[in-house]
């Protein structure tokens, strides 16, 4: 697209008046989905809508500096955007409202997120590479406000490494780092924490993106006195802008209702941006949002009289149509046929939207109705199932929840009964459930040929002489392989570049591989999670580091809502292969502690959690990793760096399994499971209980998720008939989680001759100090007696009470 100037000087004034018109039909088509659109969810057609009405014109300018490579990160109104750069139709539009689970009908998410999240496909069906370049991106929207913030950061960081560092095959990705990265955020999410480590990471790092602040002065209800200092986001962020001397983002202010300073603006914040790789704020004020917040709630509840008044005069549609009659662009009769015309096809793209989503539904229905009249002719409770079947006929416009609750009510009825109508209602419920449930369940998790768990298992290796060193070395000289290997792999965290990370697994690699692929980072988890999502939605393979385990709650929320659901959201059409790197278990004191998993394991379904009792197990899950797209957390043991490990020879190469569970000490009496530095206690409680006559088996878990994909846990209890997990976590932590897959998902509660034990921590965090850890944590005392007990309980007189 062209600057207004540049239309004006290199257009005849016929096709520039062209590009307005079309831009103001954009506008007005845009403005009459978002007011159909809250209709239909106050009749009940859809659930819930939030639209883009007022922001319409600078998303017209934003578009128009929006190139093809470049990436989008933004919030649930920039419907207008989408619509310019050709990334959605009005009944695409209409489909995202009512969850039309047909990605080719619904592209933003199938129906897995509400209206107003947008999304470019990244990725196609087997899940390889589109060429980004060629297309205009967005990456996936979440709802959690300024959640968009940190994934935009990397979005731009990725643009910076393909301009710097050499060896790195751009093709599909990049050309030559020229590409921006463009946020967009309400006035009132910039009062997130998120937003302002955004800010200050991308000052930092200076990096091309735009973020532009869309300011209707108010947050839901909330006006902005309320929400931001001086009520001005960019007066209070002044000492960020740059100057001669000094590194910083350039900071623009524009009104949006102001057509051509909106163009100007955007394409000057373009520019900059582009050539000289420099973050710019566009702080676009006077907007308005003449629907309020959402379809919950009227804003004429919380704006005088005066604020609406205001806000009906200087709409920026309203005032976009003065400023076209004014400048002699088009008459008032022309905008006026424009305006109905746009009010027409609307309501015709709505209607087809929502005749396409019915017409399968409508099928069901009427296949329903015909097997239950089938069913009535035979069944002894005739009369109940047509009153089902009333009901059902009594239904326009059904959905599937409606069809199926009735269809299982009614086979209720034939509960005892058996002829072929039963069998076949029956039949059609398993068929219909079969069916639908992947459309709303399916990749959580890549299913493709580089899905995590179907990379192969390389076993290390050893020479006879292989030398005893302390893990560290492992991990250190396995992450020089992978830099070697992987041009695009990188790391970053705090103290992670130029000290080699606090435990020495990085040690100079920084001065080997330069400072944008082994980085430090400020203190910032979100944003530091927030680098890798985004570099990895543009093909680069980051590595995350997030110093200790605890300060992962730091960026849980963008771990779980962002990248857990990047895969699922999309519906197989992005992927982010993050590897976050972090250390726990074991160290004594509240914090660092390891007792956040089973928060950790219970918000990140989409993610796999990885658990590497040793380096060398850790080192071979990073090799894996990187041959697979499923993101991942990597926790090492953080009492295992110094600890003495056989060197391998085929570092780089051996790869541990994932979802695989590893046997370390067969026995017949008792299966003890665990992971981690715990499970080094249970190891040596092993020992000591074969003193006493109990052969314990001992099983690593290794991963968290996926848990056991081979069931090799069960194989264990057919032998032993008893398991107990021993865990660091706290009661009903990842103990219980891992009973809940062992008794319910592999149903190994068939093979228990006594009830199924848990040996946990208590439910504190584990106090300070050696003392603090034994009495906090399982230690081999607690452990040896547990299984001890057991074992009394099933012969006394061999194991007399011990205590």
């Amino acid at each position: 697209m062209q600057t207004l100037t540049n239309l004006k000087t290199n257009l005849s004034f016929e096709d520039f008046k062209a590009e307005v018109i079309a831009d103001y039909k954009i506008a007005i088509e845009s403005r009459e989905c978002s007011l159909l659109g809250r209709r239909e969810v106050l009749t009940g057609k859809a659930k819930f809508g939030i639209f883009g009405d007022g922001k319409e014109v600078p998303q017209l300018a934003m578009a128009k500096a929006f190139l093809k490579g470049d990436w989008r990160s933004g919030y649930y109104r920039d419907q207008t955007f989408m619509m310019a750069i050709g990334e959605l139709t009005k009944e695409q539009f209409f489909a995202g409202l009512y969850a039309n689970t047909d990605i080719e009908l619904e592209p933003m998410s199938a129906g897995r997120q509400m209206g107003g999240h947008f999304v470019t496909h990244s990725l196609n069906d087997n899940g390889s590479w589109k060429d980004l370049t060629k297309q205009y991106n967005s990456s996936a929207d979440i709802s959690p406000t300024a959640g968009q913030m940190p994934r935009l950061l990397g979005l731009a960081q990725a643009s910076k490494i393909f301009r710097n560092v050499e060896g790195i095959n751009k093709t599909n990705f990049s050309i030559n780092g020229n590409e921006v990265a463009w946020g967009t955020i309400g006035n009132a999410s910039t009062s997130e924490g998120l937003f302002f480590e955004t800010i200050n990471a991308a000052g930092v790092l200076q990096v091309p993106m735009v973020i532009s602040i869309w300011d209707d002065e108010y947050g839901i209800s909330v006006h902005a006195k309320h929400q931001t200092t001086k009520e001005n986001i960019s007066e209070i962020l002044k000492g960020f802008q740059r100057d001669k001397d000094n590194k910083g983002f350039e900071i623009l202010r524009v009104k949006g209702w102001d057509y051509a300073n909106l163009i100007e603006t955007y394409q000057e914040a373009g520019a900059i941006a582009r050539e000289e790789h420099v973050p710019v704020l566009i702080h676009v004020t006077e907007l308005t949002q003449p629907q309020g917040h959402s379809t919950s709630g009227s804003h004429e509840r919380y704006k005088s009289p005066e604020r609406l008044d205001w806000e009906a005069k200087h709409d920026c549609n309203a005032k976009f149509r003065e400023w076209i009659i004014e400048s002699g662009i088009a008459t008032n009769e022309t905008l006026t046929e424009i305006d109905r015309a746009a009010k027409r096809e609307v309501r015709q793209a709505k209607n087809n939207a929502w005749n396409t989503f019915l017409k399968p539904i409508k099928k069901e229905h009427q296949e329903l109705i015909s097997i239950l009249k089938q069913v009535t002719s035979v069944s002894v409770n005739s009369v109940f199932i047509s009153k089902i079947i009333d009901n059902l006929t009594t239904i326009n416009e059904p959905t599937r929840r409606d069809i199926l609750s009735n269809a299982r009510k009614a086979l209720r009825f034939t509960i005892g009964e058996s002829h072929n109508e039963k069998q076949l209602l029956s039949n059609w419920i398993n068929d219909v459930i079969t069916d639908a449930q992947p459309k709303f369940s399916s990749h959580l998790y890549s299913e493709t040929s580089r899905s995590n768990t179907l990379i192969k298992e390389v076993k290390p290796t050893y020479d006879d002489d292989a030398q005893l060193v302390d893990g560290r070395i492992i991990l250190r000289d396995n992450f020089d392989a992978i830099f070697n290997a992987y041009p695009e792999a990188l790391v970053f965290g705090e103290d992670t570049g130029n000290i080699g990370d606090v435990n020495q697994g990085l040690e100079g690699l920084q001065e080997k591989y330069g400072e944008l692929r082994v980085a430090d980072t400020g203190i910032r988890e979100a944003t530091i999670v927030g680098q890798g999502i985004g570099m990895s939605l543009r093909g680069l393979r980051p590595i995350a580091e997030i110093q200790y385990l605890d300060y992962i709650l730091y960026a849980l929320q963008i771990i779980s809502d962002d990248l857990a659901t990047t895969h699922y959201r999309t519906k197989g059409k992005q992927k982010s292969p993050l590897i976050i790197r972090t250390r726990g278990h074991r160290l004594e004191g509240i914090w660092h502690s390891g007792s956040q998993l089973g928060g950790i394991l219970n918000l990140t379904r989409g993610i796999n959690l990885l658990v590497p009792r040793n380096m060398t197990k850790a080192a071979g899950f990073y090799n894996t990793l990187l041959q697979g797209d499923d993101p991942a957390i990597v926790v090492e043991c953080l009492n295992g760096y110094r600890l003495k490990e056989k060197l391998p020879n085929n570092l780089g190469a051996l790869k541990t399994p994932i979802g695989v569970v590893e046997t370390l000490k067969e026995g017949s009496d008792i299966t003890l499971v665990s992971y981690g530095s715990t499970l080094r206690i249970v190891e040596q409680v092993a020992k000591d209980l074969l003193a006493v006559g109990i052969d314990a088996e001992v099983i690593d878990v290794q991963s968290l998720i996926p848990f056991d994909l081979n069931h090799d846990i069960v194989k264990s209890l057919e032998k032993t008939n008893r398991v107990m997990i021993i865990d660091e976590d706290i009661p009903g932590g990842a103990s219980a989680y891992i009973l809940n897959e062992i008794l319910n998902t592999q149903n190994g509660y068939q093979y228990l001759d006594g009830a199924p034990k848990t040996l946990t921590a208590k439910a504190h965090r584990p106090a300070y100090g050696n003392d603090g850890d034994y009495f906090s944590k399982p230690s081999a005392e607690d452990i040896f007696e547990a299984v001890y007990a057991v074992m009394h309980e099933v012969n006394p007189t061999d194991f007399p009470k011990l205590r």
